[in-house]
Formats: structure tokens, C-alpha cells, sequence
């Protein structure tokens, strides 16, 4: 340590030049601070400024609003002899509002930082309380992470401040209250006591040095104290219905076929540009055109059950957005070139064009009967019949058991469920997440409680295993042909086991010969163990059709030494 780099340090050059330096429209801002670690004590907080009132504000470094502060409230005055009690929202009537307010309580509950209500409304902010971070959802479905709040900083992206300010007519005042501590004097650093006041721009600030005189181990210290005002965006860029211009939607071409050179033929999928059954636009390709696109066109929406449902013919996002898509071939989805414009936001278009292909086979039969005929036509990919049947088997089971044979999925395991597929590529990681995710379907699902109540208690000793336990109740319940549906499950859950939970060894390889593994590729082997998995479903739901396992049930509770 010498009295240069310690002059260099009290100067807070480096730190002023961070607090006043141009700002990009995508960075996080920070709005509040509290650093008092080491020999500095920096704080920093922020106020809404009345744009009529920024010159005032600018007048003096001197905070517009203090910690604690911009809670309701009330003021009194006199009027015409009478005292006048006035209602203020925000603890007074100067027209400063707060948008990081300090919740304390009196040492009996924890202190935290909250965002203004009113900010949070404004861009309809999801708020994710394990990450204590805000995420504004567009209208595409898009999320941007907008506020980051931690025990000593918050953090909002200048954007979306901006736009807030717009329409509030405010500017946004960071406050600034930055100390360093020297072990030096003022004397030995060269140092003249006394502060000096500047204002440059939307800045106004006062650096200010003085000495503890030997209090505690610190001598020298300088506080570098003021604001920065950021100006709103004009109000046609504030994002608001009413204020801000329409965007005009963007609209990719695709790729219809190929002409007689085998020159590929694209065609834009602006709705407004193609024909349809009331003579628009003569001579260009229909709205009902279909396009054709590699099937890893929907692995982006599998991979985020979450956001998007890929189900029998629709593909969407949340509320936001959705399109009809024929997912019922084997090797591509299909969809029809003016809902692709319509529906689709202009991100998702290129993510679709990307996987472009020119086909020479047109839609599904399934998918033509229902959009051109109005027919109601059950699709036949596996896929989607398992959801239908695991569906039928659920109601079923409640209406005549009165519980489940499977169990729901917990809410962490739904999207094994969502994404049940023949895979569009053959990846074995995709191969291992769809095995496991069967399995936890037919198997970890298993009702073992249930199943339990229609095995005498005897007969329970020993057994482990859901497969076990159900292989039992089938049996003494007298429901016959269960061997090949059992011993399909025990197939299931050792290729879970030897596949997809752990290193693949020989226990993989057996198990694996059992599937085909070996002798075809993994789409097909998923293709066939999927449709044992819909055998199974068959099996089941005609189990509890027979009302065997309701009839055995109650007989066992008559029967009953305790009933």
C-alpha cells in the first residue's frame, strides 16, 4: 500500500466512471446495492422522478427518496382556517415514488427488498421465487429475464425500465452513496478536507474527503455521493397497447417442392398473399398447401414440455399460440403453408424452415379427412393411441375400481408422459429418456396398495416389486393371459436398469437381443416396444372391463376374519 495507489483508490475514479457510463438497452441495471465489505461502503438505491421535476432533482446530489421510505402516509395542512388531511399513496405528495421498497419488521420477521407492484404489473412479470428472478413472457412465448433480485443487489434490465418510465412520464434517479476507508491520513495522502459539488448532463454528484481523526482503525475516507437520472423511451417504444406502434409480422417463405430442373419453389407464408376458396390472390399457391419438414422439426418443443404440448394434430405454446400439424407419418410432419404464417411467430417459422424439405407426398390420410372432409378420424401412430388408451385405462379404473391400477404421474414426472414418441433419429440418449420414461409409466406407477389389497396377506411375504405384486393380484383374481404382459415389463425394467440407469454392460446386451436391438435401429425397436407397451394398456383395461379385480375385492373383504 502506498499514498499513491491509496489516492488513486479514494479518488473512486474508476467507480464514478461505472455509474455514469452509457448504457446498453439489454444490460441489467443495478437499483439497489449494499457492498461494505473490505475498507469501502458502497449503497446504492433509486427513486421515480417526475420528468417535470428533473431539474429540481438535479439541483443537489442530495438523495430524492431514503431507505424506508415511499410507504403510505398522510400530510395536513391548513386551509381556510381548517386542517386538511390528505391521503398519499406514497407517504407524501411530492411526486417521488420508490421502486425497490425496504420490507422490514421491527427485527420480528426478515428484512426483504420488493419491486414495485406496480412495475411487476406493468410487464406482467412471473415471479420465480427459487431463483428470486422476474421473467416477462412475450407474446410469442419467449422469456426474458427482467429483474434479478439477491440479498445485497438487484438487478433490472434497462429495457424494460424504460418503457415503465415512458408511460409514468418519470425518469429513474440511481442514488449513489459510495464510501472508502484509508488506514492513512488525509496528511500523509495529501489530502484537503471538504467536498465539491458538479453536475454534468442528467449527473449530479459531490466528492467529498475527510479524516475519523484516529476513531478505529481507519483514518482518511472519501464519499462519493449524488445520482444519474435515466430518461424514459418515447412513448410509441413503450410496448403498451395504445401507445406503442404494431410491429408488422414477419413471414418466411418455404420450400413447396421442386420444378421440372429440380430447382427447389418457395412461396412466402403470409397469409394475406395466398389463395383461397374466395378467389384471393389468383394464380398463388393455396392457404391449404401442404409443407413438408424433417420429424426433428418437434424434438425443440419435446425438449420443453414445460412450454409447449406436442399432442395428436396441435402443436402449442401455453395460451399464447397454437397450430394444427399433421405429426401422423413415420419420417416427416406436415402442415399447411398459410397456417405456418398465421400461426406460427416469426422465430418458430425459421426454426421450421430450417428443417425444410421438399417431399413429393402430401398429407396424411388422417390428417386430410380431418381438415378437408370435417370427418373425426382416429390417428394411428402409436404415440398418440397410447395417450388415448392410458387416458381410456385411467377412467375406467376410477369408475369401476374406484382407484387406479397406474398411478398419476407426479407433477416433476409429467413430461416423460408429454413426451412419449417414436423418436425422430436414432440417438440412444433419446432411446434411454424414452425407455425410462415408459417405464416410470407402466411401471413405478403401479398401484402397490391397491394391488396389495387383493393379495391374501400370506401370500405378500417375500414379494418385492410392483411386477411383481401385480402378477400376484392378476392371478388370484383369475385373470388370465397376463404371463406375456408380465414378462414384457420385467423385459421393460431391465433395459431400464441395464440401459438407462446404469453403465451398459452385458446384462444390456442380453436384454438388448431380447428387443432387436442389435438387428434394427433404435426407431424401430422403440416402434416395437411401444406397441407391446399398447398391448399392455389392452390387457389392463380389459382386466377391469371383466370386473374381476372388483368382485375378487370384495369378496376378499367378506371373506375376512376382521370384517
Amino acid at each position: 500500500m502506498t499514498a499513491e495507489s491509496e489516492n488513486a483508490r479514494l479518488s473512486q475514479d474508476e467507480l464514478f466512471k461505472e455509474l455514469t457510463r452509457p448504457l446498453q438497452a439489454t444490460e441489467m441495471v443495478t437499483v439497489y446495492l449494499s457492498d461494505n465489505d473490505g475498507p469501502k461502503n458502497h449503497g446504492i438505491y433509486c427513486a421515480l422522478v417526475p420528468t417535470a421535476d428533473i431539474e429540481k432533482s438535479l439541483s443537489s446530489p442530495s438523495w430524492d427518496l431514503m431507505h424506508e421510505s415511499g410507504y403510505p402516509g398522510a400530510v395536513q395542512y391548513y386551509e381556510d382556517g381548517e386542517t386538511v388531511t390528505e391521503y398519499c399513496r406514497f407517504g407524501d405528495n411530492l411526486g417521488i415514488e420508490p421502486l425497490v421498497f425496504d420490507r422490514c419488521f421491527y427485527g420480528m420477521k426478515p428484512d426483504y427488498k420488493e419491486l414495485s407492484e406496480e412495475f411487476r404489473l406493468f410487464h406482467r412479470l412471473y415471479h420465480d421465487r427459487q431463483s428470486d428472478q422476474y421473467i416477462k413472457i412475450d407474446d410469442d412465448g419467449n422469456e426474458t429475464i427482467v429483474a434479478v433480485v439477491e440479498p445485497k443487489r438487484i438487478q433490472i434490465r434497462l429495457k424494460e425500465l424504460r418503457q415503465f418510465l415512458a408511460i409514468k412520464e418519470m425518469h429513474l434517479a440511481i442514488l449513489f452513496d459510495c464510501r472508502e476507508h484509508s488506514p492513512m491520513t488525509l496528511e500523509e495522502l495529501s489530502l484537503t478536507e471538504g467536498r465539491g459539488d458538479h453536475r454534468e448532463g442528467l449527473v449530479c454528484w459531490g466528492l467529498n474527503y475527510g479524516d475519523f481523526g484516529g476513531i478505529g482503525s481507519h483514518q482518511a475516507f472519501s464519499r462519493l455521493f449524488g445520482k444519474r437520472l435515466i430518461e424514459p423511451l418515447p412513448k410509441d417504444k413503450s410496448g403498451m397497447w395504445g401507445f406503442a406502434d404494431e410491429e408488422p409480422k414477419k413471414y418466411v417463405d418455404f420450400i413447396l417442392g421442386v420444378d421440372d430442373d429440380g430447382n427447389e419453389v418457395s412461396h412466402t407464408s403470409d397469409p394475406d398473399s395466398l389463395a383461397n376458396n374466395f378467389g384471393a390472390n389468383t394464380g398463388a399457391p393455396s392457404y391449404q398447401t401442404p409443407v413438408s419438414f424433417r420429424k426433428e422439426v418437434l424434438d425443440k418443443y419435446y425438449q420443453q414440455p414445460g412450454k409447449y404440448n406436442v399432442s395428436d394434430g396441435v402443436l402449442g405454446c401455453g395460451y399464447l399460440w397454437n397450430m394444427y400439424v399433421d405429426n401422423h407419418h413415420d419420417n416427416k410432419v406436415c402442415a399447411w403453408l398459410g397456417d405456418l404464417g398465421r400461426d406460427l411467430p416469426y422465430e418458430d417459422q425459421l426454426h421450421w424452415r430450417s428443417h425444410n424439405i421438399a417431399s413429393p407426398d402430401g398429407v396424411s390420410e388422417t390428417y386430410y379427412q380431418r381438415q378437408m372432409l370435417a370427418q373425426f378420424t382416429d390417428s394411428e401412430q402409436p404415440e398418440h393411441l397410447f395417450q388415448l388408451k392410458y387416458g381410456e385405462l385411467a377412467k375406467e379404473c376410477t369408475d369401476v375400481l374406484g382407484w387406479r391400477l397406474l398411478l398419476p404421474l407426479s407433477t416433476e414426472d409429467e413430461h416423460h408422459f408429454q413426451c412419449i414418441r417414436i423418436p425422430a433419429t436414432d440417438e440412444q440418449r433419446d432411446f434411454d429418456e424414452l425407455v425410462l420414461g415408459l417405464t416410470k409409466i407402466l411401471i413405478d406407477s403401479l398401484n402397490e396398495k391397491s394391488l396389495n389389497g387383493l393379495i391374501p396377506k400370506d401370500k405378500l411375504v417375500g414379494v418385492k416389486g410392483s411386477i411383481s405384486r401385480l402378477e400376484l393380484a392378476l392371478g388370484e383374481c383369475g385373470v388370465e393371459g397376463a404371463e406375456k404382459h408380465i414378462q414384457f415389463l420385467r423385459n421393460l425394467q431391465n433395459l431400464r436398469s441395464s440401459g438407462s440407469a446404469h453403465r451398459k454392460g452385458n446384462n444390456y446386451r442380453k436384454i438388448a437381443t431380447e428387443f432387436g436391438v442389435d438387428s434394427q435401429n433404435l426407431r424401430s425397436v422403440y416402434r416395437g416396444i411401444l406397441g407391446r407397451a399398447l398391448d399392455e394398456l389392452d390387457f389392463l383395461f380389459g382386466a377391469v372391463l371383466s370386473r374381476k379385480l372388483i368382485d375378487h375385492g370384495a369378496r376378499s373383504q367378506k371373506e375376512s376374519p376382521e370384517s
